[in-house]
């Protein structure tokens, strides 16, 4: 039986934990805050509650494998799980307005013939063939094995773009952008999918064309809520963990993992104190003074972290909306305003300013455990921006102007919105950066194949023997699914050592 030190109590760390324990192991977890979930965090005021992370879950298998694998009772024994239905509904610029229904090629291929016209369907559902395409193709390296030592598979893009002649010249798309522009030949097709990548932290105009994974999962494996928010997904993998007999250790700052002959031995709090260990998982982003020694830094084993050369690395702003008067009969879950002027908000996002027009989501649970009673409605208001830091969303005034912004956009998807309003609870990545540690409040985006290994993340296995990554900051990357991954893959390179090479 080892000792392992867990820093981090985020889903994927805890992921790590309740399976390490399972294998036998006594695992303790360490987390500066007073609460686990990492980004998964709930705000509540006089019978409202949000979630101020993740809203919905995609690829619901990679946590119901967790809950097999560490116990007797199973996910949906302990959470309440629902389909979204429609997945969602989006607002375009030019007035025109569609409903996505959930997890179905064919309602989605009708939906968008009948809003945008006979042959938009076609048009994406062959794209979400090709996306399927990549998905077989990159699945098993990209998210359920250790990232390899070669990466050269992982460094090549996946999606087989349409190739098409130019005069002299044979072009084929290379990026989100240019499927949308080349492949789609719909500006609304086209929004739709930068509307994807956008959603994930991820520049259009910059992202490989592997991307289209991202909508190919979502639109195939679908959207599920959790009843009570995605809060309560984090409480019911704390409760594994602690039913698994794994330590938490509040309030516990984390300063530096100790080496010792040339490996990992534990970790240094910031009270002084120092805990042995024979593993160390680090469930959080990296940050500097980490290692005493120069062997090994965040991010060289994997050459660099993620999105190398598209800027800074965004968050998001939230506004949680109390909200009198009961929610409409035919209210969706998820609507998304999309900007009138996609260039230019991404400028703005991955350039460090605010943009003018954001792309806007709004969440509309139907879920009597986010509102007081039925005469009343929880909403919140989501966009991504830039970090904090180029932007300062200390700035009251700014925050207040945004929070605006976002409201006005808003009203697209939830008429007489404005009106409504009782209380406006404003959330940036100022919060996000004192929540949970990520420098500016930044939100890791999923790895992604091609970009030769440029949107990768550091590897789970670290250049310093019986030093681990897990988390959104490691293979294979952010999101909620992601995260639950890089739990499994870490636990079975601690159990089975250099020779696992993922799930079966």
């Amino acid at each position: 039986m080892a000792r392992i030190a867990v820093i981090g109590a985020g889903t994927g760390a805890m992921a790590a934990a309740a399976r390490l324990a399972v294998a036998g192991h006594r695992v303790t977890v360490y987390e500066r805050s007073r609460t686990y979930g990492g980004s998964l965090g709930r705000y509540a005021r006089e019978g409202f509650v949000f979630d101020t992370g993740p809203s919905l879950l995609h690829l619901p298998a990679v946590y119901r494998d967790l809950f097999v694998k560490t116990g007797k009772e199973p996910l949906e024994q302990c959470v309440t799980l629902t389909q979204v239905d429609p997945a969602s509904r989006h607002h375009f610029a030019d007035g025109t307005a569609v409903s996505l229904p959930n997890a179905s090629r064919a309602g989605v291929v009708g939906a968008l013939d009948g809003a945008l016209g006979k042959g938009s369907g076609a048009r994406w559902g062959e794209f979400l063939d090709r996306a399927g395409t990549a998905w077989d193709r990159s699945r098993r390296p990209l998210l359920e094995e250790p990232l390899r030592d070669d990466r050269q598979v992982l460094g090549r893009d996946p999606y087989p773009a349409l190739r098409r002649r130019r005069l002299l010249t044979v072009r084929e798309a290379g990026t989100v952008a240019e499927i949308g522009a080349w492949e789609l030949a719909d500006p609304r097709l086209a929004a739709l999918l930068d509307g994807y990548a956008l959603s994930y932290g991820l520049d259009p105009r910059r992202a490989p064309a592997a991307a289209a994974l991202l909508p190919y999962m979502e639109e195939t494996f679908g959207s599920w809520y959790v009843t009570g928010g995605m809060r309560a997904l984090a409480e019911a993998v704390y409760e594994r963990c602690l039913a698994r007999r794994v330590t938490f250790v509040f309030g516990a700052e984390v300063v530096r993992v100790v080496e010792k002959d040339g490996r990992a031995a534990g970790v240094e709090l910031a009270d002084g104190e120092s805990a042995e260990a024979d593993h160390v998982v680090l469930g959080a982003q990296p940050w500097p003074g980490l290692l005493s020694g120069e062997g090994w830094r965040p991010g060289a084993e994997a050459g660099e972290t993620q999105g190398a050369g598209q800027g800074p690395v965004p968050g998001r702003f939230l506004v949680l909306l109390s909200l009198r008067g009961a929610r409409d009969a035919g209210a969706v879950h998820r609507s998304v305003v999309h900007c009138e002027d996609g260039a230019a908000e991404q400028d703005a996002v991955f350039g460090g300013r605010t943009a003018e027009r954001p792309t806007v989501t709004v969440l509309r649970p139907d879920d009597p455990a986010t509102r007081p009673d039925e005469a009343h409605e929880a909403v919140t208001l989501m966009a991504t921006v830039a970090p904090h830091g180029p932007v300062d969303w200390t700035d009251a005034a700014l925050r207040e102007r945004y929070a605006d912004v976002l409201i006005d956009r808003a009203c697209v998807a939830v008429p007489g919105l404005r009106e409504r309003i009782l209380h406006a609870e404003v959330r940036t990545p100022a919060e996000t950066a004192a929540d949970t540690g990520a420098e500016g409040g930044s939100v890791p985006a999923p790895a992604l194949a091609g970009a030769r290994g440029a949107y990768l993340h550091s590897g789970n296995r670290t250049g310093l023997p019986g030093l681990y990554l897990a988390g959104g900051w490691s293979h294979p990357g952010g999101g909620l699914a992601h995260a639950g991954m890089s739990g499994a893959l870490v636990a079975g390179l601690v159990v089975e050592g250099d020779g696992f090479r993922g799930s079966q």
